[in-house]
């Protein structure tokens, strides 16, 4: 049986954690990268400390990881919102997330290729964003989400010879901690919000894990290069937060 490690992003609590705990139960080795102590445990998680907006301790975590693990699977699922309006948006919003969602990924990436390519096998996956489409006070985070979209597409048409493919899974309102960070949780705000959403509620944790898992799957090698909105319609039209 093939030994399957995927290195996921932020795994240690929220979408990340539970699409770690469901790829332990299918046998991978889950390498967590994240700032604090993972809120799940299993002999089968190993967690690096590691803030992903710091460049050089990015780039020690993935020496030590590509040195100590044989990574098939890379999911980078860490993000930040950093809400802002145009007018107070600045440069230094735009570089720090330009770094977790960009930067990071690219750098764990090229640790982990030469493994992939050796074994003519590889899964890239990217926790995007329906606010890659637009979004009132996103002007950092739309960006850089937007920015992943890009990426994954080339990256895609480079790494396709090589059995890797490279797919972005775009979240709408998820009920997660970024999510109640703005809006309270439980709030006249947040029930408003799922009334206006096309399915009529927010997301879960495991809608976006449930995506994850496909891409994940060794056997669907055949998508590679896109973008699915897990959103519950919020994708087809306006949303304001």
């Amino acid at each position: 049986m093939t030994q399957y490690t995927a290195l996921i992003t932020g795994g240690s609590k929220g979408i990340g954690a539970d699409l770690g705990q469901r790829l332990v139960e299918k046998g991978y080795q889950v390498v967590s990268l994240s700032r604090g102590k993972p809120e799940w445990s299993n002999a089968a998680l190993h967690h690096v400390e590691v803030d992903l907006l710091d460049t050089e301790a990015t780039k020690q975590a993935a020496k030590q990881i590509a040195a100590a693990h044989k990574i098939t699977h890379l999911i980078h699922n860490a993000g930040i919102i950093w809400p802002n309006l145009l007018e107070d948006a600045t440069p230094e919003d735009l570089a720090g997330l330009t770094q977790i969602h960009l930067g990071a990924p690219l750098t764990l990436l090229q640790a982990c290729l030469p493994n992939m390519k050796a074994n003519h096998f590889g899964r890239v996956l990217f926790n995007g964003s329906r606010a890659a489409l637009g979004v009132p006070t996103r002007t950092a985070y739309s960006a850089t989400k937007a920015g992943i979209i890009g990426m994954a597409r080339t990256w895609a048409l480079e790494l396709a010879p090589h059995g890797i493919t490279v797919n972005v899974v775009a979240p709408g309102p998820v009920q997660t901690d970024n999510f109640w960070d703005i809006i309270p949780k439980g709030s006249a705000r947040e029930a408003e919000l799922a009334k206006r959403m096309p399915v009529g509620r927010l997301g879960t944790v495991r809608d976006i894990s449930n995506a994850f898992m496909f891409f994940c799957d060794p056997e669907n090698s055949f998508v590679t290069g896109q973008t699915l909105y897990v959103c519950g319609g919020a994708s087809v039209g306006t949303l304001a937060l």
